[in-house]
């Protein structure tokens, strides 16, 4: 079960992330994960529930799994085609001289982060997958 591992990574880097930025309390992690990764979605749900209830900082928060469709590339028609309907043939020409282009890889999309001294439910921090903050409260204090 490789899901345990990959959740130990993803809340290891979430936690230094959110102590970084002097957070008390991630909310919701978005996570990309690709259709032929392997990953069980169900199995890193699981985990990612069972972690998170022993660290303070990630207390109840949830996972969110995004599905990543896989796509092949063809090298000899240069079309891209659907890897799980398709497999290694390519449907446009029968070339098998074909490779993965996205599909398998899993990523961070996004990080939302509540402090426990705001009434309201509203993120104070959002991190998208290019790692871009949207923290109005914090970008005053840096300058």
């Amino acid at each position: 079960m490789h899901e345990l591992g990959i959740v130990f990574h993803i809340v290891k880097t979430v936690e230094e992330l959110a102590v970084e930025n002097h957070v008390n309390r991630v909310n919701k992690v978005t996570l990309q994960v690709g259709e032929v990764s392997t990953v069980i979605p169900e199995y890193l749900v699981d985990c990612w529930n069972w972690k998170c209830s022993k660290s303070e900082i990630m207390q109840g928060c949830e996972l969110e799994v995004e599905m990543i469709p896989a796509v092949t590339y063809c090298e000899d028609c240069q079309q891209t085609y659907g890897t799980v309907e398709h497999g290694k043939i390519c449907p446009h020409c029968g070339s098998e001289n074909t490779y993965l282009v996205q599909g398998n890889e899993h990523a961070i999309k996004e990080i939302e982060v509540y402090n426990d001294d705001e009434a309201s439910d509203t993120p104070q921090v959002s991190a998208d997958a290019d790692g871009l903050e949207r923290i109005p409260e914090m970008e005053e204090s840096q300058e």
